[in-house]
């Protein structure tokens, strides 16, 4: 039986690429991220990927939002302060 993700390393690339690509100024929800890797309907996959990515990544995170534009954090955390901080520059 094949599994439902044969190339993860490959989804992940394409991922990660994907969120490099969001122009400075804009944003992208992560089922949008997701259809840009050509992995639709895997916008979980998208922030699992964003979790696991070290600081070495260099990955914009910060310009990947919900569905409805809101931030993924919980307010006032400490991850949402910096996203914040991070879409206001």
């Amino acid at each position: 039986m094949k599994s439902r993700n044969a190339a993860p390393e490959r989804d992940h690339a394409a991922i990660c690429q994907a969120v490099r690509d969001i122009p400075h100024g804009c944003v992208a929800s992560y089922g949008e991220v997701a259809a840009r890797a050509g992995l639709p309907g895997r916008a979980r996959l998208v922030g699992r990927v964003l979790a696991m990515a070290g600081s070495g990544e260099a990955l914009p995170w910060h310009r990947v939002l919900r569905a409805d534009g809101t931030l993924a954090f919980a307010p006032g955390s400490r991850a949402f302060r910096e996203q914040k901080r991070r879409l206001a520059e």
